[in-house]
């Protein structure tokens, strides 16, 4: 299906368009005082503001005639998805803790995946009205109040104090054990996909996630990633974290630049 190569500049615009309309939708609940909180069947949070922002999200991409897996839309059999080219990934409200919490750490993830690769990723963080997004072809944006900035891969070349991001809730047994490999780290902590931008962004250098993620949650951030030479690997088996797999649970990964993770002992 859909074995043409898309246009990627009529894509990216409509991803971004769908991203900061999302980003609408879920102010209008932020901003409320009914978040409309549900339990998933997995006791994760749902409110008011996931099932606007997927409706806005999937109204908007339908334009592209491409495929939509999105966390809030209905299950779509692997047999049916397996067949499909190009589609997009989409978490209409990454961080529905941090929602709650009310402490802005949550973003809208659109990301354009191709034969399991994330090629285009857009992330919007709606409280701070930063945009973020990449495809190969231009490079990588953030967009906030200043204007539109380039990113570009910062080299680390001292492993010395290396800023590792980390969830704000708890450190896990494999988190600690991995930072105690290293020379006095500093712990960057965030949440939702912000901690993946936080590398893309130079305010970060490494993300080691021992913790389970769902495909759509890294998705549109490892897109930006990719485009700038940042890595997104299986632990276990050094690879590029894939999409689109039978089952849509990620593996545990670690995001950093290339030639750092080479320098790391992933062992």
């Amino acid at each position: 299906m859909n074995n043409s190569a898309p246009n990627f500049e009529m894509l990216l615009k409509l991803a971004k368009n769908a991203a900061l309309q999302a980003g609408k939708e879920i102010l209008k609940v932020y901003n409320s005082d009914d978040f409309g909180v549900e339990r998933k069947t997995d006791e994760s949070p749902l409110t008011k503001a996931d099932k606007a922002a997927h409706y806005k999200i999937v109204d908007l991409l339908e334009d592209s005639k491409l495929p939509i897996l999105s966390e809030e839309g209905a299950e779509i059999p692997f047999e049916v998805r397996s067949k499909w080219d190009y589609f997009w990934m989409v978490d209409p409200l990454d961080g529905t803790k941090e929602f709650i919490k009310r402490n802005g750490e949550f973003t809208v993830n659109i990301a354009l995946i191709n034969k399991g690769i994330p090629v285009m990723g857009v992330v919007y963080t709606p409280v701070t009205n930063e945009l973020f997004y990449a495809h190969e072809s231009i490079g990588a944006f953030k967009e906030d109040s200043l204007g539109i900035h380039k990113l570009s891969n910062s080299k680390v070349t001292d492993l010395h104090g290396l800023r590792v991001v980390a969830s704000r809730s708890h450190l896990n047994e494999e988190t600690k054990s991995f930072m105690e490999k290293l020379q006095e780290p500093e712990v960057v902590s965030m949440g939702s996909s912000l901690k993946f931008l936080a590398i893309a962004d130079s305010k970060a250098d490494v993300y080691p996630r021992y913790a389970p993620t769902m495909e759509w949650d890294s998705a549109a951030a490892h897109g930006v990633c990719r485009v700038l030479g940042i890595d997104v690997l299986n632990l276990e088996t050094k690879e590029p974290v894939s999409y689109n797999k039978q089952n849509l649970l990620n593996p545990y990964f670690i995001v950093g630049a290339s030639d750092l993770l080479k320098k790391l002992d992933l062992k």
